[in-house]
């Protein structure tokens, strides 16, 4: 059987080509046994998986929690808020103390960018990033090329516009990173504010006028606003925000061709996009979410059979 060239899934940037098809493989395989109606396999049965948040998620926490136990490894869950380490306990004393209980795996979600390199170097456990500040989110940004994949047949070649918040987005740069990867055509598109200073550097093109972005791709991922990360004002009112990004079905009718539609989530509905849009044939919001259990089954698999 092929294996991926590395031991902790850190990051898109530490992948290769031949890594994110063997990930997309293994998904559908994974995504056939999810829609039995016995849905665990008992593949990893003496794997123990700690996932570790020291910030809030629901959707990637609970996602990587059935992804787990459908895989039958034993799971246990270690939220921050609740934890030693409002104490003072740093990072790696937390981890090792989590370690000496003989786990193999750790997913960890951490406010710091570059907090699951700094772990991987420190502990024996095989790390998964579940998002490190505003720096990469990989199991999302695999999860939303696969939905790519299967709503147009390939990655390759499509246009892909994420509109938004880019600077303070994890999954806009893993995103970024994972479409250039497969060879697709990225553009961001967001007020000047929010969109990074050398972007370009990334091989992706900016572009501030909304309609223009939607006319040139075949997908539109549109991003929330990251209120929680900013210190000072990004732009006047959300109102303004919505009138100039936000995507509603008045907009899409307008366009010559059907586009897809793709939301990472939590959705502000109203702002980034309408619920007429969330919730309209061209988006493919929810075919993520199940598409996120099958990405990290397959993430957590290929990893546990290199631990052996």
């Amino acid at each position: 059987m092929s294996e991926l060239s590395v031991n902790h899934l850190l990051g898109i940037k530490y992948l290769n080509k031949k890594d994110i098809e063997l990930i997309f493989e293994t998904a559908d395989h994974f995504k056939e046994v999810i829609n039995r109606s016995i849905k665990k396999v008992p593949s990893l049965r003496d794997i123990t998986i700690a996932n570790i948040f020291f910030e809030n998620s629901t959707r990637t926490k609970l996602s990587f929690e059935l992804a787990e136990k459908r895989l039958s490894a034993d799971v246990i869950n270690f939220s921050a808020s609740q934890s030693s380490v409002k104490k003072g306990e740093t990072l790696i004393d937390t981890v090792n103390n989590i370690l000496s209980m003989k786990v193999d795996m750790v997913v960890m979600r951490h406010p710091n960018p570059g907090a699951g390199i700094f772990l991987s170097k420190h502990v024996k456990a095989s790390i998964i990033n579940a998002g490190d500040g505003a720096h990469e989110h990989p199991t999302q940004a695999l999860l939303d090329s696969y939905s790519i994949r299967e709503k147009l047949g390939d990655v390759g070649g499509k246009n892909v516009v994420i509109v938004g918040d880019i600077l303070h987005s994890r999954v806009a740069l893993s995103n970024i990173f994972a479409l250039k990867l497969q060879g697709a055509n990225v553009k961001v598109c967001g007020p000047k504010t929010l969109i990074p200073k050398h972007i370009e550097s990334l091989g992706v093109q900016v572009e501030t006028n909304l309609k223009k972005a939607l006319e040139w791709c075949d997908v539109a991922n549109m991003l929330r606003v990251q209120n929680e990360r900013m210190d000072i004002s990004y732009f006047p009112t959300t109102r303004e925000y919505t009138q100039q990004f936000g995507v509603n079905k008045q907009l899409l009718n307008s366009l010559d061709k059907q586009i897809v539609i793709m939301h990472p989530g939590p959705i502000n509905r109203g702002v980034e996009i309408t619920s007429d849009v969330a919730d309209s044939n061209q988006s493919i919001i929810l075919e993520q979410v199940e598409n996120g259990v099958a990405i990290r089954m397959a993430v957590i698999y290929l990893l546990a059979s290199k631990i052996k």
